[in-house]
């Protein structure tokens, strides 16, 4: 019988999706996602589709959702998505019961609805699973940054007591809690945050005494602990032994976060932890999709004071490839004036046929190397072709600028920091106030193929200079399918809304392929239970 979950601030699903792709020996899931609960509307939407697929076996998604995908016009492919949901009733009404809209800790979710709501999805099952990670803004060594510090007053800091409530409430066997890396060093009021965290979620009793919750011990997923003390919980070096760094374990990005893995403390069991693996570079994921230039935006014709305050006057580029070429060799010719750039005479550009605009589908086949660690669980080749992999619109500055990055990387193998732009062309710096105030001295940066990707976040939602495509002749940023490739999901995997929510759920994703084989350390901890 498969084991249930229940999915906290679940995001667009990417813990759910690694979980509910571990299967038993028979190829059955033997993980369930009972409910996956989330606030945000269009992530809601993702999971609620995602849900629907997984009431049906593994790898036999109806032929109706390949139609819809493929679809282009997105009124007709809303259409096709309700007549795919009218036909598989039954199928869909499990699929709401599991994706629930619901803001934990919100006055309009008292504890007593989501109870109710946790109870009837488990049915009484006592031997469950809970995952998921309370949002993690205000932790985080950027946040922290640019907030001058952590409040009391910050909600986010507290949402992880909800987390905790539950697991006082309901007594999981196991539970999986994602955070990041800038967990590790917040503090608040010259306390470790982390500390207290260890200490509630070893003992949630502490806090919610009337819910005669279980006491848990807490593990890495990475490090054996040094030894165990007297009630037989593990210790462990540093708190960086719960650190995981995702490059190691066949993920084609540096992504690195705090991942906890509680246990009852009345389980007898024995922690493995995740093997390493092969280094992933990010060209072994990206290079097999299909290649596509940038949609041409605009270009700033001046600059006008009005108030005492620039404003900015555009011209609308002509979107067709034949300006595309022009630009890029006129970007090209730019460059042959630097001594610096010599070895640009031989770089060839590969040809570019395709414009990605208005096209949410592209047909392709070979999207991976049939020998690539992760071709299996990419590739879907019932799609054939790739979804969601249409370039953002650029403004013509920002296009030179992605094109000297790229150039720049293919000859050092590195990018320029902003200091350096002005070096070879004043032309290449971004017109902002606080351009020479040294922050975010790297705010444009090209993604090196020959290695792993830097973290994909939920910034990318805002614009694509940290995620420049190291091919010049695409000059461009990351497309959402690009992305998703980085944070491995499944190329059959669709986010809902528009390209902006697309980027924002992708960013905020636990990368599916690494939530995989936490499962499988799950599994072997409950298999036996």
């Amino acid at each position: 019988m498969s084991i249930p979950v229940i999915d906290l601030f679940a995001g667009p699903g990417g813990l759910g999706e690694g979980f509910s792709s571990v299967t038993d020996d028979d190829g059955i899931r033997f993980f369930d996602i009972k409910l996956s609960i989330e606030k945000d509307f269009y992530a809601h939407q993702t999971l609620e589709l995602r849900s629907f697929l997984r009431q049906f076996p593994v790898n036999q998604f109806p032929e109706e959702y390949y139609r819809m995908v493929k679809e282009n016009d997105y009124h007709k492919r809303d259409q096709l998505k309700k007549e795919m949901f009218d036909l598989y009733e039954k199928e869909y009404k499990a699929a709401r019961d599991e994706a629930w809209q619901c803001e934990l800790g919100h006055e309009d979710f008292p504890p007593e609805v989501v109870d109710t709501r946790i109870e009837t999805a488990l049915k009484g099952n006592k031997n469950w699973v809970l995952i998921g990670g309370p949002p993690c803004q205000a932790y985080s060594v950027v946040g922290r940054s640019r907030n001058k510090g952590i409040s009391e007053d910050d909600s986010r800091v507290f949402l992880y007591r909800e987390y905790l409530r539950i697991i006082a409430r309901h007594h999981p066997k196991v539970f999986v809690m994602e955070n990041v890396k800038g967990l590790l060093s917040a503090k608040l009021n010259g306390n470790k945050i982390f500390d207290w965290i260890k200490k509630d979620l070893k003992n949630p009793g502490r806090l919610f005494p009337g819910l005669d919750s279980p006491n848990y011990r807490i593990y890495s997923f990475v490090k054996n602990p040094s030894y165990l003390d007297d009630d037989g919980n593990p210790v462990y070096d540093k708190d960086q032994d719960y650190l995981i760094r995702s490059e190691l374990y066949e993920i084609p990005q540096k992504r690195h976060r705090v991942i906890l893995l509680g246990v009852r403390e009345d389980t007898d069991f024995k922690v493995s932890q995740i093997p390493l693996g092969k280094e992933i570079t990010l060209n072994s994921v990206l290079d097999g999709l299909p290649k596509i230039r940038s949609v041409l935006g605009r270009e700033i014709k001046e600059e006008i004071l009005i108030n005492g305050r620039k404003k900015r006057i555009y011209n609308k580029l002509p979107d067709n490839n034949n300006n595309w070429k022009k630009y890029i060799e006129q970007f090209k010719n730019d460059l042959k004036r630097w001594p610096q750039f010599d070895e640009i005479k031989n770089i060839t550009h590969k040809k570019i046929e395709i414009d990605s605009s208005g096209n949410n589908y592209i047909p392709s086949k070979n999207t991976i190397e049939i020998n690539h660690p992760l071709f299996g669980w990419f590739y879907d080749p019932r799609l054939e072709g790739v979804i969601q992999h249409e370039s953002r619109s650029h403004l013509l500055d920002d296009l030179r600028r992605y094109y000297f990055y790229s150039i720049y990387s293919k000859i050092y193998s590195t990018f320029p920091r902003l200091k350096d732009l002005s070096f070879f062309d004043e032309k290449l710096l971004p017109r902002h106030k606080n351009v020479n105030e040294g922050l975010f001295e790297d705010r444009f940066r090209v993604q090196l193929p020959n290695r792993p990707a830097t973290t994909i976040t939920s910034h990318i939602s805002k614009d694509g200079h940290y995620f420049i495509h190291y091919e010049p002749e695409q000059c461009r940023s990351f497309t959402v399918r690009e992305a998703a490739r980085v944070q491995t999901f499944p190329d059959n995997y669709f986010f809902c809304g528009a390209r902006t929510q697309q980027f924002h759920q992708v960013g905020n994703a636990v990368p599916p392929f690494l939530a995989y084989k936490l499962g499988y350390i799950v599994k072997n901890v409950v298999k036996n239970i």
